[in-house]
């Protein structure tokens, strides 16, 4: 089984691997890509270390919608550009369901020549979420990066991961906020550790693994009885859950620029932006902010979370400030606590 080094975990320990890589959603389409790129070089933000775009539908779907699907031609014609400008490219493949067919043995066959064509065109990573896919990428000299779906939330999960073979674990982003979980992760594993720093989802919600399995299946093309449109329901009960009880928006695990220093600090240096199926200008606001750790304004704004929060709320990241030293030790008994009721009061505002 391939394994890193164990000093990389001493170094993480003793929080000497605290320099931020910073990993950046990639829409797909070339121009999109020299547009990450130029801004990044232009403004000399130096921590933006790889990006990642969705890989062929005909091959599997993935947790978000492809606006852009390249055929392996153009991925190697980006994975070059990308190493010009000392970009790492990540393609990612996460689909929560495949229907079974990646156990078959013509699944075997199709999934081993694809991971063999990306690896031809120069790829880097390839992000999957299911177990078997992971163990199958240890064949080709890419890097195996567990995804968020894999839903990883503690030391035990992570360390089955590493055995499959796994060289970066995203962890669930339910546990962005349990320091404790985080630290005996990083501890736990000789991998490199990735959080992603602006997701908006609810927290502990209840619709995250249908309303990804739908997700997976509409972004599918290589599933005859997957349909082409679904009305979504979970899209619009999370939405009136956050109208309703805009209190849900703060405790959504997302990360302020301003803190990623306190992730540093227990030894995690990959941060990711959330985000591929957005305008690319809205991308590149994101990595500026996050490059420069600093913003002023609506969090909202930076946040992948759904368009018309940010336009009906007003959540100020200057009075959020502080927040994260209650969450570092918070219980997370949310009855027993009101933190986040009280900072709500102070934080959001509804536009009239």
């Amino acid at each position: 089984m391939r394994q890193r080094l164990k000093w990389c975990q001493i170094l993480r320990v003793r929080n000497i691997r605290n320099k931020m890589r910073l990993i950046v959603p990639h829409p797909g389409h070339f121009e999109a890509l020299k547009e990450i790129i130029a801004v990044k070089e232009a403004e000399g933000l130096k921590e933006v270390d790889e990006v990642f775009m969705g890989g062929s539908p005909d091959v599997m779907g993935s947790g978000r919608g492809v606006l852009h699907a390249p055929l392996i031609e153009e991925i190697r014609e980006q994975t070059e550009y990308a190493h010009q400008h000392g970009i790492k490219m990540n393609v990612v493949m996460n689909s929560t369901c495949t229907g079974g067919h990646h156990l078959t043995f013509e699944g075997y066959k199709m999934f081993e020549w694809y991971f063999g064509e990306l690896n031809k065109a120069g790829v880097d990573a390839v992000t999957m979420a299911e177990p078997y896919l992971v163990e199958l990428l240890r064949e080709f000299p890419m890097k195996i990066v567990v995804s968020v779906l894999s839903y990883v939330d503690a030391p035990q999960r992570a360390k089955f991961f590493e055995d499959l073979g796994a060289d970066v674990i995203t962890v669930d982003t339910n546990i962005n906020r349990h320091f404790d979980l985080l630290e005996g992760i990083v501890k736990a594993v000789n991998c490199d550790v990735r959080i992603i720093v602006n997701e908006g989802c609810l927290y502990k919600c209840p619709f995250r693994y249908s309303h990804y399995n739908l997700a997976s299946h509409l972004s599918s093309l290589n599933q005859p009885q997957s349909p082409l449109f679904a009305p979504d329901y979970y899209f619009d009960k999370c939405i009136a859950i956050r109208l309703r009880n805009p209190t849900q928006m703060i405790k959504s695990g997302w990360i302020r620029p301003e803190d990623v220093k306190e992730y540093e600090a227990i030894g995690i240096a990959d941060i990711k932006l959330s985000g591929r199926t957005k305008a690319v200008n809205w991308i590149i606001n994101c990595m500026r902010v996050y490059s420069k750790r600093s913003y002023e304004g609506n969090l909202l704004e930076i946040l992948d979370c759904p368009q018309m929060l940010r336009h009906m709320f007003y959540m100020a990241n200057e009075k959020l400030a502080g927040g994260i030293e209650h969450w570092k030790s918070c219980k997370k008994v949310c009855n027993e606590c009101g933190y986040c009721d009280a900072l709500t009061k102070d934080a959001v505002t509804i536009f009239k």
